[in-house]
């Protein structure tokens, strides 16, 4: 239940709302910049270090955060050389749309951002 004061919408609960606890999950710069190179498919660690720019001590921590929260599986090929590999889960994939979504939105109004300038 929600209340107003001073023009404002002050929320009664305790819970955060869908968005805010949504971007808790998802929404560090290092999340996002793995979840959006896990869409194309399965990569390595190192390929996925190159593709995002992160150190491996900030990705390897990314990746172990996404796994408990169930947005990315790690599969270990035990052949030599040892190789892991990241993918989408369900849920992951699920986030497709949001990004696809979240890139028209940079097309429009970065763009004319930088126009603006």
């Amino acid at each position: 239940m929600a209340s107003k004061s001073s023009g404002t919408t002050v929320r009664e609960d305790d819970g955060a709302c869908p968005v805010i606890a949504s971007l808790e999950q998802i929404g560090s710069r290092w999340r996002l910049a793995v979840l959006h190179e896990l869409q194309d498919g399965e990569l390595r660690f190192n390929e996925l270090k190159r593709a995002t720019g992160a150190n491996a001590r900030t990705l390897s921590r990314v990746l172990d955060d996404l796994g408990e929260t169930g947005f990315v599986d790690r599969r270990i090929e035990e052949d030599a050389p040892i190789a892991t590999y990241y993918s989408l889960t369900p849920k992951g994939e699920s986030l497709e749309p949001v990004f696809d979504e979240i890139e028209c939105w940079a097309d429009s109004w970065l763009e004319e951002e930088a126009l603006a300038d």
